[in-house]
């Protein structure tokens, strides 16, 4: 029952994320069907339509858009938020700076004194002089707000979808010395355990710790992976171990063990059993409050808090009612978890062990325990990534094929390293820390870490670059499926399933690729002080570029979401035909063209040219501006064309530009 209800607030939670229903109006629906429903439940009989499984499925629905839209609801924008106001707002959560801005998710309190509702990104320029906010401070920052971004060029990751999950569509820049900051903020329960866990970094940083080491540490143990060093992290995720780094369900789910077995004389005494329980999930919960009271945490420590009861009540209970129960909870909470990648791929990871591992125990049980102990190992490492699978190809288009071999040699150490560690927290929280504990510890997260890198520098197993959409996304799980239940009991008619989905995702891959090879288009990149044309023909890829060395990620991404086998770099020309038409590109030396009437005019490299007179010259049907340009030379240029009544396109306010060849 528990699964049913669960896939129905699912789908609630979708049309009401992607439809926009308002909380009001599902909520009056609810209304209306809680008395049908106690109507139906007492008079419908055991046989016949399914009045009350209707009635339950159309209330849950109901309540899974009711929960997102409350999630999403934005009373701020009663205001005209096209104008300044004054804005008063809390820190919810501090996202990782960069190089020019530090970053926070803030909910807002009011607008001009007056209470409001909703969240939003607050940009800060940074610099020397920058100390930061952390949770739970409330200021007041004068600004108005802005629409997030779509992406500037094709293919892009798509951040304002992104904070559109998170319930985010608006964001503020400030100055960190224009905000005034609220004296006693109140605090919440995730706001001080954020701050307990920066006081146990700020513990931990005063004994000699390496500084790779360190940062591993904060994450492995804290969930913080701010201070790891980018080659560090990337050598985790080549080797398929990034889960490791993240405290999720495989730490909780290690750290539920440990505290069964620590906590199991307790079972002696008077209603032990029960005593047990309760430790237990108040310990999970203890450890989940010290890492700070993260989505991910909180996640897993939910699920597991589930288990542990499972467990205390000793039935034959189906663990998929558990795992389903532990979700409905949790998108009761918090809705927009379901859109989170980490979610999915905790829970499919969660679900695939539980279904897999007992059929490939089934397989093959050695009597040898060592041999025993790494295939079962083996087992949940392989089952799991075949959950994963699919999610991570669709997001991360990559698959570490040793991944069996990182998480051999590291997971089963991960329990006394999670202990070890645990110990190592305590007793730095009082200045107990002994420097023989802090060498060892050291030297433990320096040769895992030293293990992770030989095996990310396998570069011959790492399969990247592959190209997965949405479709073969749906397929994948499918495929899956399928295999599973082929295995499980081999008969003619699930291998004909079987078969019919590999033809229908390799049917999908013929004609993803003769799609490809039949697309020529040309497109004008945005990049910041660098000209960047993309000329995609069938499978190959050519990159005009002013600056080659300045291209960032624009070719791996173009390359992976169209398929293109082929990228050659080459520099910027004055003049290309894209069909029957022509474009003209004039750069700093602001040379005029020979020939007149061109469609397509592109001004690049800030040129010194009076526009006017070039329009009247060669009469373009659409000028365009990239990333190369003076701001008051693209305000300037933009007036003109306004003038002239000739339509002007500028990357940095409207993105990528894709020419268009066909006749008109």
């Amino acid at each position: 029952m528990s699964i049913k209800l669960t896939l129905w607030l699912m789908l609630g939670i979708v049309i009401g994320f992607y439809v926009e229903i308002t909380p009001l109006l599902s909520l009056i629906f609810m209304v209306v069907l809680l008395p049908i429903l106690y109507g139906v439940g007492k008079k419908q009989p055991r046989e016949g339509f399914p009045y009350f499984e209707i009635s339950t499925a159309l209330l849950v629905t109901c309540l899974g858009i009711f929960s997102v839209g409350l999630a999403t609801y934005k009373s701020y924008q009663n205001h005209d938020i096209s104008k300044e106001h004054t804005w008063k707002l809390k820190v919810r959560e501090v996202l990782k700076p960069n190089d020019f801005s530090q970053r926070y998710f803030v909910d807002v309190l009011a607008v001009e004194n007056e209470k409001a509702a909703g969240r939003l990104l607050l940009s800060l320029s940074k610099d020397s002089s920058s100390v930061g906010f952390g949770v739970d401070d409330e200021f007041y920052v004068t600004g108005k707000v802005e629409t997030i971004r779509s992406p500037l060029n094709p293919n892009q990751f798509d951040y304002k979808a992104y904070l559109q999950k998170q319930g985010i569509s608006h964001q503020i820049r400030a100055d960190e010395k224009a905000i005034l900051l609220v004296e006693d903020a109140s605090k919440t329960l995730v706001g001080r355990a954020s701050n307990f866990r920066e006081h146990i970094i700020s513990k931990l940083k005063a004994y000699d710790f390496g500084t790779e080491e360190l940062g591993v540490i904060e994450a492995l143990l804290l969930g913080k992976r701010d201070d790891i060093s980018e080659t560090t992290y990337n050598n985790y995720i080549n080797a398929g171990a990034v889960h490791i780094l993240a405290v999720s369900g495989l730490h909780v789910g290690i750290l539920l063990l440990i505290l069964q077995f620590l906590c199991s004389p307790l079972e002696q005494l008077p209603k032990g059993k029960t005593l047990k329980m309760i430790l237990v999930i108040a310990l999970l919960w203890s450890y989940a409050f010290v890492a700070g009271l993260s989505p991910s945490i909180v996640r897993a420590v939910t699920m597991f808090s589930f288990l542990a009861y499972a467990i205390h009540l000793n039935r034959p209970t189906n663990s998929f009612n558990i795992i389903a129960l532990s979700m409905l909870f949790i998108l009761l909470m918090k809705p927009l978890f379901l859109f989170q990648v980490g979610f999915q791929m905790s829970y499919a990871a969660v679900i695939a062990i539980v279904w897999i591992y007992p059929k490939l125990q089934r397989f093959w049980f050695p009597d040898n325990i060592f041999v025993r102990k790494v295939w079962q190992l083996l087992s949940v490492s392989a089952a799991a990534q075949l959950g994963v699978l699919p999610i991570s190809l669709f997001y991360f288009h990559q698959f570490p094929a040793l991944f069996f071999v990182s998480n051999l040699l590291v997971i089963p150490f991960l329990g006394l390293i999670l202990g070890l560690g645990i110990l190592v927290i305590a007793l730095a929280l009082f200045d107990l820390l002994p420097s023989f504990l802090v060498t060892l510890f050291n030297e433990i997260i320096e040769i895992m870490n030293s293990i992770i890198g030989w095996v990310a520098n396998q570069e011959g197993f790492l399969i990247k670059n592959i190209p997965f959409d949405s479709v073969q996304l749906l397929m994948g799980y499918f495929i899956v499926f399928a295999l599973v239940i082929f295995l499980s009991k081999t008969s003619k008619r699930k291998l004909l399933v079987l078969f019919g989905g590999l033809v229908v995702f390799q049917n999908w891959l013929i004609w993803s690729t003769y799609q490809t090879n039949n697309t020529e288009k040309l497109s004008l990149a945005h990049r910041s002080r660098n000209t960047v044309l993309l000329h995609q023909t069938g499978s190959e890829l050519f990159v005009y570029a002013k600056d080659s060395s300045n291209l960032g990620s624009l070719a791996y991404d173009f390359s992976v979401a169209e398929r293109i086998q082929n990228i050659a770099i080459k520099p910027i020309q004055n003049s290309y035909k894209i069909g029957t038409k022509k474009l003209y590109v004039i750069d700093s030396l602001g040379l005029f063209p020979l020939e007149k009437e061109y469609d397509y005019l592109l001004l690049t490299q800030s040129p010194k040219v009076n526009l006017e007179r070039l329009l009247d010259s060669i009469q373009p049907k659409t000028v365009l501006a990239d990333g190369s340009n003076y701001p008051s030379y693209v305000k300037r240029w933009k007036q003109t064309c306004s003038e002239k009544e000739i339509p002007f396109h500028h990357t940095g306010e409207k993105g990528f530009y894709v020419f268009d060849s066909a006749d008109d």
